[in-house]
């Protein structure tokens, strides 16, 4: 008989504002499914994020349009919309409400949830909604190129949420080297994703779109012949 932890699926969260998604955003989600035997991976495109200003950001159609377009051909990678304002108010999503959306929406089914992260956005988690219990609900992947300097992703933790076992100097549980680094909390787990070397972002495929310059192989082919097709990041 399989115990409740081998029959439980894994399923992870990436969340993001996704202006474009891009080669590495999959990557990093590719190394996930690896590494955690993920089942599937939602790709969780925000409406309108509380760090950013609408003005700033592609409307939210073509980020899901870009981002369902990014999945297909992966059978465990979903475009989700779980942040999509249906209601047309402009509010902010926050991630510990997404979090707890898919919590019930999993109930009663045993379930290990996980959410995929930057090392550079996890640097800041102590800026986001009810960030503690944010760390309660569900374990993290956080991917970061080589060179990072890990400890700095525990040092952002209060020592409360750490788990006892350890001297909080010593907050890592384990490096596994390639595998990456354990933090453990309380109730969860900080896994350190370090498979993950791309150096494409965002911002430089929008300046590169700007100036008429290539972008053939920093997103997937069907995403660039929708921006070609929608005119997008060209002014």
């Amino acid at each position: 008989m399989k115990s409740a932890a081998s029959s439980a699926r894994a399923i992870a969260l990436f969340g993001g504002v996704f202006d474009p998604i891009h080669s590495g955003h999959l990557a990093v989600a590719r190394a996930a499914v690896r590494r955690f035997r993920l089942d599937a991976v939602h790709f969780i495109p925000t409406s309108r994020p509380p760090h950013k200003t609408l003005g700033t950001i592609t409307p939210f159609a073509h980020r899901y349009a870009m981002t369902a377009l990014a999945c297909a051909g992966y059978r465990r990678f979903f475009p989700s919309l779980a942040e999509a304002d249906a209601s047309g108010t402009g509010r902010f999503f926050y991630t510990i409400d997404t979090v707890r959306r898919f919590r019930r929406q999993l109930a009663g089914r045993p379930t290990r949830l996980y959410f995929i992260t930057g090392a550079d956005a996890f640097l800041q988690i102590r800026t986001w909604k009810d960030y503690q219990a944010l760390l309660d609900s569900c374990n993290f992947i956080v991917a970061h190129r080589p060179g990072f300097p890990v400890d700095r992703l525990a040092e952002v933790i209060p020592a409360e949420l750490l788990a006892r076992q350890r001297s909080s100097a010593m907050p890592l549980a384990q490096k596994a080297g390639r595998a990456g680094a354990v933090i453990a909390l309380r109730r969860t787990k900080v896994h350190v994703l370090q498979t993950v070397s791309s150096d494409v972002s965002s911002t430089e495929i929008r300046l590169r779109r700007k100036q008429g310059r290539s972008i053939r192989g920093l997103v997937p082919p069907l995403v660039e012949e929708y921006m070609e097709k929608q005119a997008l990041y060209c002014r």
